[in-house]
């Protein structure tokens, strides 16, 4: 594995840092297992990428990704909160849903951007990402310490309590899918622009390597309790988690090919699991 891979390693990481957050947020805070991801970032991807080619600011196009992912967290929470529809269930309802929605956005299965201005421009990816994702964790870390990022938090931990204290359940757990599903969203913008692309089939099995990153995350940093660390342990999950891909695949030795990526996604996240359980037993 040579320093170009461990740099490109690096740059999808940090961009999936984003994901990995927006994951955190619904398994971790709100318990809510939400599959929506999946789509959610095709959706920033198609929406960045549609309007960039049409010679709208990548700025602004990245903005409207961000929005669109909200409004896909907002069906999903008003699908659960309002008509009592299974949390797992309505993310598979919307995520189902965004497959056309994205199709119909792009006009077609895919959309080259290679050539067109994107947020990035002369400047480095790496840091232009580093940059994104710092002002995320710290605007994010200050909002979950407010009274009502509180309150969203106190909802994953007992909603019944919460609800007797007079919170609204529903409307923060709407709240909190629809700002984890526009970071998401985000991360597909940056992913789509830093690719050059963007492909109706390029969030398949976003939920697993999102997942992968908090629990690689989490082990490293031996399950932060504060938000900002737990924050910060997504973005370390996430580079570790790529790097770990990167290195397998490169292992030639051992008979591993590109498309054996999900049997190693798998593997890594099933031993992340598991061996902190062994050393439990062993003791």
């Amino acid at each position: 594995m040579n320093t170009l891979q461990i740099l490109g390693s690096i740059e999808i990481g940090l961009i999936y840092t984003l994901v990995a957050i927006g994951v955190y947020i619904t398994f971790k805070l709100i318990a809510f297992p939400d599959l929506t991801v999946d789509g959610s970032f095709t959706l920033g991807a198609a929406v960045t990428s549609a309007m960039i080619s049409s010679g709208c600011n990548p700025w602004v196009t990245t903005l409207a990704a961000i929005a669109a992912g909200g409004m896909a967290g907002v069906v999903t929470g008003y699908l659960n909160v309002k008509w009592n529809i299974l949390d797992l269930l309505a993310g598979i309802l919307t995520m189902t849903a965004l497959y056309s929605v994205n199709l119909r956005v792009m006009g077609r299965p895919n959309i080259a951007i290679i050539d067109e201005p994107t947020i990035f421009g002369s400047h480095s990816i790496i840091i232009v990402t580093l940059v994104i994702v710092i002002v995320s964790i710290l605007v994010l870390t200050r909002f979950f310490a407010s009274e009502f990022g509180l309150g969203i938090r106190a909802i994953g931990i007992n909603p019944k309590v919460s609800r007797a204290y007079g919170i609204n359940v529903g409307r923060m757990k709407i709240i909190a899918l629809s700002i984890s599903n526009a970071i998401v969203a985000l991360s597909g913008a940056l992913f789509a622009q830093s690719q050059g692309f963007a492909d109706i089939s390029m969030g398949m099995g976003t939920i697993v390597v999102g997942l992968a990153a908090v629990i690689i995350g989490e082990a490293i940093m031996f399950h932060p309790k504060r938000i900002l660390v737990a924050l910060v342990s997504c973005g370390i999950g996430s580079i570790l988690y790529r790097i770990a891909i990167t290195f397998a695949l490169n292992a030639h030795d051992i008979g591993l090919e590109a498309t054996d990526l999900n049997l190693i996604t798998a593997t890594i996240v099933a031993l992340t699991m598991i061996l902190p359980k062994l050393k439990m037993t062993a003791k």
